[in-house]
């Protein structure tokens, strides 16, 4: 997997490129409030927030947050532009977390997971910070549990380029079973449809998925014209929901 540097890539459409509608944002709100703990307030960190996309909204269901991002420019847009009174932002790592041991409640890792370059460690430190009861909500694809999107199939090597990014489940999990956490719960959230294939497709177009660089330029200029033809057909076919993983791990 080429590791994405988001200093340099994508920070300046990240936010547009992945931006959530209130739809979107509700059923993964919904899907996180069932998944955590009921009583409130409650002290979370959102590793690897991005632009922010979840940070805020995660501080008015819940209580305080602290998103954790290493990429000084994706940092810099979630402090202009996703600000909450209960929300900081900091510099830091999955695997070098800036925040006392037993310190939050839960942590979120939206699509971050397979970012991280020394899992063991990350797994340590969000043993560490994380408290006794605590739960780690991760929405990560997995190689033998993975979305398939509409338009992944026309990209030459689409779907082999995306798994490789990967690991399986059962990997995850044992990483942190034997670090004494247990498996919460382990099912699929459904995304609302992003609108028709046409904005999709304009939203692909400002190549803010890591999957864009698995592959070169000829590759990603090849689907991009492919789904071109698909979508000219019918511009205002709907895009598909799409069932998502999430596995929530609770620390012992």
């Amino acid at each position: 997997m080429r590791r994405v540097d988001y200093d340099r890539e994508q920070y300046q459409n990240y936010r547009r490129g992945r931006a959530l509608n209130e739809q979107q944002l509700g059923a993964w709100m919904s899907a996180f409030a069932a998944a955590l703990p009921e009583r409130r307030p409650l002290v979370g960190l959102d590793v690897g927030s991005g632009t922010g996309r979840f940070t805020p909204a995660l501080a008015r269901a819940f209580g305080p947050v602290t998103g954790i991002e290493p990429a000084e420019r994706m940092r810099e847009v979630a402090q202009a532009q996703a600000q909450h009174p209960d929300v900081r932002y900091l510099a830091g790592s999955a695997e070098e977390l800036p925040v006392p041991s037993d310190s939050a409640d839960y942590a979120l890792m939206f699509l971050a997971w397979h970012h991280v370059q020394d899992k063991p460690r990350a797994a340590r430190e969000l043993t560490r910070v994380i408290r006794p009861g605590g739960r780690l909500l991760l929405r990560g694809n997995f190689s033998d549990h993975h979305p398939e999107p509409w338009w992944l199939d026309h990209f030459p090597r689409g779907l082999e380029a995306d798994l490789a990014q990967f690991q399986p489940l059962h990997e995850v999990i044992a990483m942190f079973t034997a670090l004494g956490w247990r498996v919460a719960s382990f099912g699929t959230v459904t995304h609302p449809s992003d609108g028709t294939r046409a904005d999709v497709l304009e939203r692909l177009r400002l190549r803010t998925l890591s999957f864009f660089a698995q592959l070169s330029h000829d590759e990603a200029e090849a689907g991009l014209r492919n789904i071109e033809r698909i979508v000219a057909a019918d511009p205002g076919a709907p895009a598909p929901a799409l069932a998502e993983p999430l596995l929530t791990l609770e620390r012992r």
